[in-house]
């Protein structure tokens, strides 16, 4: 797939293989957190579309992207209740915080930022639906692929705004994110959340 090609390119790390085998281990966790990220990334959307109502590809792409989430956020929901999952609150985890102290408090910088924080945070889901499915069951791995297009296009969407927005290169600021993006999902994280980074190792009781 083309597209994930090009994402892996633009990330800096992979997702460790620790992450992997504690998902695998965490499904119910996976998913329930899984389906907070598509509720916050409609949210993000719906945001920028009444912070930025003078922008029309903005509202446009923005909109559709809003819409997409909201039906990935029901089929995870609807996958949760097939399993007995239940949904429930849950702390998220430090990944998009931590990209998002990073952004510029004035215009333009602001919605340049935001918009190259939103590509890395659809890159990274991109990448880990790629990962993941090779191991889950059949029905979860077909619904994780089918999401690479949509998610993959988010990414591409992000970006593209973020570059026709700036007015100059955005390289330096890809660059910094993409740093600060690798630095956040190779280190340890103490909880396991879908963006969440290397598990912490247990110490021994």
């Amino acid at each position: 797939m083309e597209v994930l090609n090009e994402i892996n390119e633009f990330l800096a790390c992979e997702t460790p293989d620790s992450w992997i085998d504690e998902a695998l281990q965490q499904q119910d966790i996976l998913l329930i957190d899984h389906a907070h990220c598509e509720k916050k990334a409609a949210s993000t959307a719906m945001t920028l579309m009444f912070r930025y109502v003078d922008r029309p590809e903005l509202l446009n792409k923005m909109s559709r992207l809003a819409r997409e989430e909201l039906i990935h956020f029901e089929q995870v929901m609807e996958l949760m209740d097939e399993r007995g999952v239940k949904y429930c609150h849950m702390s998220p985890s430090r990944y998009a915080g931590g990209l998002r102290e990073h952004v510029r408090t004035s215009e333009p910088g602001r919605l340049i930022d935001v918009l190259i924080v939103g590509a890395f945070i659809e890159a990274r889901s991109c990448e880990r639906f790629a990962k993941l499915a090779p191991f889950l069951d059949e029905k979860l791995a077909k619904f994780y692929r089918s999401l690479l297009k949509s998610e993959g296009r988010h990414y591409q969407d992000y970006l593209g705004l973020a570059a026709d927005y700036a007015g100059e290169p955005i390289d330096e600021r890809v660059a910094f994110f993409r740093q600060k993006e690798g630095e956040l999902i190779e280190s340890e994280d103490p909880d396991f959340r879908f963006h969440s980074g290397a598990p912490a190792v247990k110490s021994a009781a």
